[in-house]
């Protein structure tokens, strides 16, 4: 017999709460990795991350501020600027990502084999209802 699930599993003092990254979360991981070697605007930002809109851009740079992992500075200079630079909290989190990067590396296959079951699994299930 199980053990049942505690109702408080998920209380508000669990870290998983404060977790800024969720794993299906495509973009904040690919912001941080952007600005890896230094401060970037918005539309620096923008190139390697194609298919983002600028909605979306703006809403992960936000988020990732909130949790404070980016920085935000507006220069009033002449031609006024906007970058974005990981704080420290932020660039502590790019040693963990490189480690989930290489899990996926070594079951890239075991991956792409599941999904296409998945994908076989789902098509034959939609073919007979």
């Amino acid at each position: 017999m199980r053990k049942p699930l505690a109702p408080d599993m998920f209380d508000e003092l669990c870290p998983s709460a404060l977790s800024p990254f969720r794993l299906v979360d495509k973009w904040a991981p690919l912001i941080i990795m952007c600005l890896e070697d230094g401060p970037r605007r918005f539309s620096e930002l923008r190139v390697p991350l194609h298919g983002i809109t600028a909605k979306t851009l703006t809403q992960s740079l936000r988020g990732l501020q909130r949790d404070g992992l980016v920085t935000r500075t507006a220069y009033t200079e002449a031609s006024p600027r906007v970058e974005y630079e990981l704080t420290p909290l932020g660039r502590s989190v790019i040693k963990p990502m490189l480690t989930m990067c290489a899990w996926v590396s070594e079951h890239w296959d075991e991956l792409l084999d599941a999904r296409e079951a998945y994908e076989r699994n789902t098509s034959q299930l939609d073919q007979a209802g």
